[in-house]
């Protein structure tokens, strides 16, 4: 009981910030770090106080359930879940995404194609709306709107302080096999036979996501958890993980490491640093081989504009920033990925198929239609004077064209018309009508496209 007694203490401490927050003035989080990559508004006045609410509140071995505070990272709740032998369903790639933040936004893994997406493993959920008032949510209670308006709502609608989610069994190891496809048709063609039959070649396949070095080099990594398959691999050392896709046909990796496969290297980015070289990566210390520390690295250089001074010495004429997550029909991968590479031309990017199994409105993919998450993530030249956004408005257009979605953690920049279409602004408004109806949060568009 001590977790929840500690839990109603974060929760006493919550409830006397929001009342130190003037009437009528916007509400927010007081809180240092974020995985966005987006601008925001210099906030000002008091926030709200999450400090205490940063842990795993009880874990039920037998139910596989958790009841995890809104703030607690995914690192912290594997830590404490594995050692039950037991794993949330979906574990997104940066250690330090929150559980909150990525049920209100959207987290995603290799195992999104059996298992969903993480807000999917969502039972029950205490959310601190604009009212001021903590809400349980459940699927089918009273508040069953608000628990499925929830997802992609990016704090719009509340912030989560308490959620029930269900888990897994954890196996001891993964067995990878990282298998070569001429073309993004025929990694498509595979990914429709496992998301079918859950097998490939007569192996089970748990977690599937894949590679795109080129056009005629795509690598699915298929994934089968087991119990003592063998030595494993370390990527945390002088190895980097999304080397080894091109170099090994077959790997095998402890649940621990491959669940954070991706984190150690930020994917492939922290070769912009100089972390994947191998006189630095000697001297780079293995504590600071993560996500956050490269992106608060990245955060210091757009105050301190070290990469504006060398583009201007290397003459680069413009640079647009290019970081997104995006989701198309699996049959449209090919149509996106043809024309990313004649307009964007960023490789390699990241291919992770996803089903959800119900229609959530505020993200509204087709339940269980087959889609893949495209991640390309980094900086594109531009010619001088160029638009801001020119290349991600593109991208925006080109992926509603083809039926697909935009997570919103990243720039965005549609029109009204648009994004409303998108994103269920209708049905975000009513939601809101009853849980703010003085209008403290800021709303979607506010967040997304405003960056307020």
């Amino acid at each position: 009981m001590q977790g929840w007694t500690k839990h109603a203490d974060a929760v006493a401490a919550l409830r006397a910030s929001w009342d130190a927050i003037p009437p009528g003035r916007p509400v927010r989080l007081a809180k240092r770090t974020s995985n966005l990559f987006r601008p925001r508004s210099r906030p000002d006045g008091p926030g709200l106080d999450v400090s205490g609410l940063d842990g795993v509140i009880e874990i039920d071995p037998v139910a596989h359930t958790a009841d995890v505070q809104g703030m607690c990272t995914y690192e912290r709740l594997v830590d404490e879940t594995l050692a039950h032998g037991l794993m949330p369903t979906v574990v997104p790639q940066l250690r330090t995404i929150t559980l909150g933040g990525a049920v209100t936004g959207l987290g995603i893994e290799s195992t999104s194609l059996r298992l969903g997406l993480p807000h999917e493993a969502v039972l029950e959920m205490d959310v601190l709306t604009g009212s001021g008032e903590i809400v349980t949510a459940t699927p089918d209670n009273e508040h069953a709107e608000l628990f499925a308006a929830f997802p992609n709502s990016y704090g719009s609608l509340g912030y989560a302080v308490r959620l029930r989610i269900a888990l897994e069994p954890a196996p001891a190891q993964v067995r990878l096999r990282h298998v070569r496809f001429a073309s993004v048709v025929d990694a498509a063609k595979a990914i429709a036979e496992i998301a079918d039959a859950g097998t490939w070649h007569g192996v089970p396949v748990d977690a599937v996501d894949g590679t795109a070095f080129t056009p005629d080099e795509v690598y699915l990594t298929l994934a089968q958890f087991a119990d003592g398959v063998g030595p494993t691999s370390d990527y945390t050392g002088q190895d980097v993980f999304y080397r080894s896709i091109r170099e090994r046909a077959e790997d095998v990796l402890t649940i621990h490491d491959y669940l954070w496969r991706w984190d150690t290297d930020w994917f492939w980015c922290s070769g912009a640093f100089g972390a994947q070289h191998p006189l630095v990566r000697r001297v780079w210390p293995r504590r600071w081989r993560r996500s956050d520390v490269y992106h608060r690295i990245v955060a210091l250089d757009s105050k301190v504009g070290i990469s504006r001074l060398l583009d201007r010495v290397r003459a680069v004429p413009g640079r647009e920033r290019v970081i997104q997550d995006i989701e198309v029909p699996l049959e449209r991968l090919d149509d996106f990925l043809t024309w990313f590479d004649r307009e964007v031309g960023m490789r390699p990017v990241w291919l992770c198929p996803l089903r959800t199994r119900r229609a959530w409105p505020t993200y509204p993919l087709a339940p269980g239609e087959v889609y893949v998450n495209v991640g390309f993530w980094g900086t594109v030249v531009v010619p001088a004077g160029t638009a801001p956004g020119t290349v991600n408005r593109r991208v925006e257009a080109e992926v509603h064209r083809l039926g697909g979605h935009k997570s919103l953690y990243s720039e965005a920049f549609y029109d009204r018309e648009t994004f409303d279409s998108l994103y269920d602004t209708a049905g975000l408004d009513r939601v809101r009508d009853r849980y703010d109806p003085q209008a403290r949060l800021h709303t979607l568009y506010d967040k997304a496209v405003r960056n307020s």
